[in-house]
């Protein structure tokens, strides 16, 4: 995929920083002028999508630098196992259901979820973590039970979920829609019966996953931050010339 062929596709800041790099490595070869260099770099920092960074370097050796990277997913697979599809690993689940009355369960971690996990909760509540769970198949059904009580279930970014369950003065709650599924990614059914309780599901990175996020924003905020400095130690360099 090019970038002509996503102009309205939003830019992120590494797209942006990648932009500016070749602009600096055009205005060393002399390719540039500092007027066009600075001229530039500020519409690349200002830019929102790929359409407005393309123009910037088209008639630059390096301008394909530019191009869109592959999207990378958010749900890790926390073995490393080779993504989804070593995480769907057939056979039967670590456990296959959840009682809480007047009480709470929850599953939580690696474990493998089977193809039909069953739970009832009566005055109390669950969760369902599957942000680093297996799969015994590509499609398990989560059957929930909840009367006077709760139940979450938790899905990393990129799974397929759809909820068939049915509410009598309480509900099944349907999760952010994210965008399409992952190809590969396993589908997650939720049904059963809520009275006066609930079942809820969420979209959620792991903490690890969070945590490396933050950095890498971290990191790009101060990989900028250098070349806003850059950027003012050349126009000082080139007014001392200038005298």
């Amino acid at each position: 995929m090019t970038d002509d062929a996503v102009p309205d596709l939003r830019a992120s800041d590494a797209d942006r920083e990648r932009v500016a790099e070749v602009l600096r490595d055009a205005l060393a070869e002399g390719r540039l002028d500092m007027e066009e260099f600075e001229e530039r770099l500020e519409a690349a920092y200002k830019a929102r999508t790929y359409g407005e960074l393309t123009p910037l370097t088209r008639d630059l050796p390096a301008g394909g630098a530019v191009a869109p990277v592959p999207a990378v997913s958010f749900a890790k697979d926390p073995v490393g196992n080779g993504g989804w599809a070593g995480r769907i690993v057939g056979g039967e689940g670590s456990s296959t259901g959840g009682v809480a009355i007047l009480s709470g369960f929850e599953r939580k971690g690696r474990w493998t979820m089977p193809k039909r996990f069953t739970c009832f909760v009566f005055m109390g509540g669950g969760e369902i973590d599957l942000r680093e769970a297996n799969f015994a198949d590509r499609e398990v059904v989560v059957n929930c039970v909840a009367i006077m009580g709760g139940v979450q279930v938790v899905v990393p970014p990129g799974v397929e979920v759809v909820v068939r369950g049915i509410g009598v003065m309480g509900a099944f709650e349907h999760p952010r829609d994210d965008g399409p599924p992952e190809p590969g990614a396993p589908r997650v059914v939720i049904d059963g019966f809520a009275f006066w309780g609930g079942v809820g599901v969420e979209r959620r990175v792991t903490r690890a996953e969070r945590q490396r996020l933050k950095e890498q924003r971290h990191q790009e905020r101060l990989e900028r931050r250098e070349s806003r400095h850059e950027l003012h130690r050349a126009r000082r360099e080139e007014r001392r010339r200038g005298h």
